[in-house]
């Protein structure tokens, strides 16, 4: 299969959670023996932390504006499947021209569900409008459960599917280190997710000044009061995640706002961490128990006293869970999972225009 995709951004992890999905999700797709090129729109913010400049699986190709769109022609036209991503920048505009061709199958890939559903119902949304969604003949999804029939009821969308997040498993692996800190957390700065941080990590810090804690990612304010036994650290970047992992005894999963009241919103940091064998302590959500199984392969936290008490736990308990959540993503949730559901999907979703072949040994898989 030709897959074509226009995404975010695949060359740089900096505040995004994007790359790393697309990233262990194409490299299988890759693996399969799909053919795929990127397009990635060169924002200077990205082109000053890229980490994957030349990736192995995919052509990654770099563009300036929609104006280029017309050079790009050639490729479009051959592929069998095209993905638009959320948070493209003149999204609108590439879905209108990219399904107006009514010949490959078309997809959006939203790795931010929630908050696009918001931004629509605002009519905020720069990057998807209640038009070209319907356009699309599928609608794959960071987010599962019930809410994706009542955007298929909403916005007429064909079929909705969950399509959640990966880990690259060759890559995210346990390693040997000494335990550096009790807790970390890896995530960018966001307003609606703070108060949490604070509540499991800040206020855990400060009630044990004898643990050590860790809290990565940029855009944070310079007003945050950080404890002295929390150690800040302005990127990490992916291929030094299982390294961190490694030196945090536990680390911290906290969810948006918009993905809480949605349900069934995994971050890709839940899989990630699992792959590297660290325990998780999360906020919950509805959906959260159908990915992990609570006190088993996950430890479930509403303040502070509950973050303690985890803290606390005997290690042969921490590592047992450790273990079991790891078993668990490497079962479910790895980018060969999920590449096996993107070529169910793109193969059995064309609703007009040309389906994709693929070779009878890859058919007879999906099948």
């Amino acid at each position: 299969m030709r897959l074509v995709v226009f995404g975010l951004t695949l060359s740089s992890s900096w505040g995004n959670g994007h790359a790393t999905t697309y990233r262990a999700l194409l490299k299988s797709f890759a693996a399969r023996g799909h053919d795929i090129t990127f397009f990635e729109r060169d924002e200077s913010w990205y082109a000053d932390n890229r980490d994957l400049a030349q990736p192995d699986f995919c052509r990654l190709v770099l563009y300036d504006d929609i104006r280029d769109f017309d050079r790009f022609d050639t490729v479009v036209g051959r592929a069998d499947a095209i993905i638009i991503g959320s948070f493209v920048r003149d999204g609108v505009a590439v879905a209108e021209r990219i399904c107006a061709r009514n010949a490959s199958v078309t997809a959006f890939y939203d790795i931010d569900t929630p908050v696009t559903m918001a931004q629509l119902a605002k009519g905020e949304c720069s990057y998807l409008s209640p038009e070209v969604i319907s356009d699309f003949d599928l609608y794959l999804s960071f987010t599962g459960g019930p809410f994706l029939k009542r955007i298929e009821k909403r916005y007429g969308v064909k079929r909705a599917v969950p399509l959640y997040c990966s880990v690259d498993e060759a890559l995210y692996r346990p390693l040997n280190a000494d335990k550096r800190w009790d807790l970390s957390y890896i995530g960018t700065y966001s307003p609606d997710r703070q108060p949490t941080l604070a509540r499991l990590l800040i206020d855990t810090a400060r009630k044990r000044p004898d643990m050590k804690f860790a809290v990565a990612g940029p855009q944070y304010p310079d007003e945050i009061d950080w404890p002295d036994n929390v150690e800040r650290f302005e990127h990490v970047a992916p291929d030094e995640h299982p390294a961190f992992y490694a030196a945090s005894r536990f680390t911290l999963n906290v969810t948006r706002r918009d993905m809480i009241e949605a349900g069934y919103s995994p971050s890709v940091r839940l899989f990630e961490a699992g792959a590297c064998g660290c325990p998780v302590l999360s906020d919950d959500w509805v959906g959260l128990d159908t990915l992990f199984e609570p006190r088993r392969e996950i430890i479930i936290c509403a303040d502070s006293a509950d973050a303690l008490a985890a803290l606390e736990m005997p290690e042969g308990a921490r590592r047992a869970i450790a273990k079991a959540y790891r078993q668990r993503v490497l079962t479910e949730h790895t980018g060969a999972h999920r590449a096996r559901e993107l070529e169910h999907c793109l193969v059995s979703g064309k609703s007009r225009g040309r389906a994709p072949r693929l070779p009878a040994e890859i058919g007879e898989s999906v099948a």
